[in-house]
C-alpha cells in the first residue's frame, strides 16, 4: 500500500494529475493519462477531487485552468475500471458505481469532482475529445476554450453507460433542454464551431492554443476584485440550480452581493472617481 491508501501498483501513475500554481494566483490542473486518452479511473478521480479542493481552499489561488495533456481533454470514465468494482480488490478506496451509492453533498463521484460546484472560477482548455464523462468534467468550467478540431459528445450512449456525473443536470443549464437532449439521445459528436454556436464552447482557438488562451483569460480574471466577481458568479449558479422562484433568485443576488459593497465597491468607486478606467479600459488592458 502507498501513502494514499492505494495498492502500490497505482504508484506508476503518480503523474496522472499534475498541479502547477503561480504567484499571481492561477492553478493549472492537468489530466495526464496518455495511454488511456486521459480517461478517469478511481485513483485519478480521487487525485482530481483533491486537487480541486486544494485550489478552492488555497487563499493565494484565484482561478483554475483545467486541461488535458497529450492532445485530448478527457475520454471519459475508464471502462477498464468496471472490472475493479466487480472484483472488489483489496485496498481500493476510489469511487465506485453501485446501486446503493448515494449523492451526499459534495461526496466523490465516479469520475471524482463531478458533484462539486467549486467556489472559484474554472476555465477548461479543451483539445481533442471531451466525451462521455470527459464532457461532464468540462461542464465544471465556467468558461470552455475549445480548439478548432475539438469534439464534445455523449459517446457512452453506444455502450449503455448512463450520465451519472452531472451531465443531465449541467448540460441543459448551459445549452438548453432541446440541444442537450439532441446530444444525450443521439450520442453524436459536436464540433467546436457548433459547440460555440450552442454556447457549449465560449471561445474557439487554433489547434494547440487552448491552454494559452485559457491562461490568458485567467490572467485577466485575477486582476479583478475577487469578492465581487465571486459573489456574482455564486448568484448566477444559485439562480440556475437552486432558486425556487425568480424572487428567490433576486433575493439571493441582493443578499449575496451587498456583502462586498463595503470591502470592494466603495474602493472601486473611489478609484474610478480618481480617474481609473477611463474610456472603458480595465486595469489589465491599461497594463498592456
Amino acid at each position: 500500500m502507498n501513502s494514499n491508501g492505494y495498492p502500490s501498483s497505482f504508484d506508476k501513475e503518480l503523474d496522472a494529475v499534475q498541479v502547477h500554481k503561480t504567484v499571481e494566483g492561477i492553478t493549472t490542473i492537468t489530466m495526464n493519462r496518455h495511454h488511456r486518452r486521459n480517461a478517469i479511473d478511481g485513483p485519478t478521480g480521487k487525485k482530481l477531487t483533491d486537487a480541486l479542493l486544494d485550489f478552492e481552499s488555497d487563499h493565494s489561488q484565484k482561478v483554475c485552468v483545467f486541461y488535458g495533456a497529450n492532445g485530448t481533454f478527457c475520454a471519459g470514465f475508464d471502462l477498464h475500471e468496471v472490472a475493479k468494482f466487480e472484483e472488489q480488490k483489496a485496498g481500493y478506496t476510489g469511487p465506485r458505481i453501485a446501486e446503493n451509492e448515494r449523492v451526499e453533498g459534495r461526496n466523490i463521484g465516479p469520475i471524482g469532482p463531478s458533484r462539486m460546484q467549486i467556489r472559484k472560477p474554472i476555465i477548461c482548455a479543451v483539445s481533442g475529445y471531451a466525451v462521455a464523462g470527459g464532457l461532464e468534467l468540462s461542464l465544471l468550467g465556467d468558461i470552455r476554450v475549445a480548439e478548432e478540431d475539438a469534439i464534445f459528445g455523449i459517446f457512452c450512449r453506444r455502450w449503455g453507460v448512463p450520465l451519472i456525473d452531472g451531465g443531465t443536470c449541467r448540460l441543459q443549464a448551459i445549452v438548453g433542454l432541446g440541444r442537450a437532449l439532441d446530444m444525450i439521445l443521439t450520442g453524436r459528436g459536436v464540433g467546436a464551431k457548433e459547440a460555440l454556436m450552442m454556447g457549449l464552447a465560449n471561445r474557439v482557438v487554433p489547434k494547440g492554443k487552448a491552454l494559452e488562451e485559457a491562461t490568458r483569460i485567467a490572467q485577466q480574471l485575477v486582476t479583478f476584485p475577487q469578492g465581487c466577481m465571486n459573489a456574482d458568479r455564486t448568484s448566477c449558479y444559485y439562480a440556475a440550480y437552486n432558486a425556487s422562484s425568480f424572487e428567490d433568485a433576486l433575493r439571493f443576488e441582493y443578499d449575496n452581493g451587498i456583502k462586498v459593497i463595503d470591502s470592494e465597491s466603495v474602493k472601486g468607486a473611489a478609484r474610478f472617481s480618481a480617474g481609473a478606467g477611463r474610456h472603458g479600459k480595465f486595469d489589465y488592458e491599461e497594463k498592456l
